[in-house]
């Protein structure tokens, strides 16, 4: 049986801190859309500080590590792909953010579409979630979502160019 991760769970190892998306992923209800609205906020405050190359090997070091963050977290908590686990929402919605044009209107459709994605999961997110139970086939599924996301927003802007 899963624990519920609290306060004191989140502090009590680096991994659990961000594999919880920074305490976002404690959100009693919908935790996933937390840590996906944490990642637009905090994408706001460090985007301007990095150039574009900076933030692809950053977030490629974010990757790797959540999967290292997720598994540890997944196995403290006694479920691999927990609720309250958000880091695989947070990365992957800031690759999208990245490569999305830095308006209000496209970041509030990727995070729709994004989140339609991550809840829906088509495959071959679909088969990580269900057959890919550690840290890199939690993060898996996201980046899939990601990847659908920048898609579905590429075929919007054709649309609407």
């Amino acid at each position: 049986m899963a624990q519920k991760p609290s306060l004191t769970f989140l502090l009590a190892h680096p991994a659990h801190f961000f594999a919880l998306g920074c305490g976002s992923g404690l959100a009693p209800k919908a935790p996933g859309t937390f840590g996906t609205l944490f990642a637009w906020i905090t994408f706001a405050l460090f985007h301007s500080y990095f150039g574009d190359f900076q933030l692809l090997f950053l977030l490629a070091a974010a990757y790797l590590g959540g999967i290292w963050f997720i598994d540890v977290t997944g196995k403290a908590i006694g479920d691999p792909d927990h609720g309250s686990i958000v880091w695989d929402e947070i990365v992957p919605f800031w690759l999208v953010l990245l490569m999305t044009p830095d308006t209000f209107f496209w970041q509030l459709a990727a995070f729709a579409l994004f989140r339609y994605f991550d809840i829906t999961k088509p495959q071959p997110a679909r088969y990580f979630d269900e057959h890919v139970k550690n840290g890199f086939g939690v993060m898996a599924d996201d980046l899939i979502a990601a990847g659908y996301t920048l898609l579905a927003l590429a075929l919007l802007k054709i649309i609407f160019a």
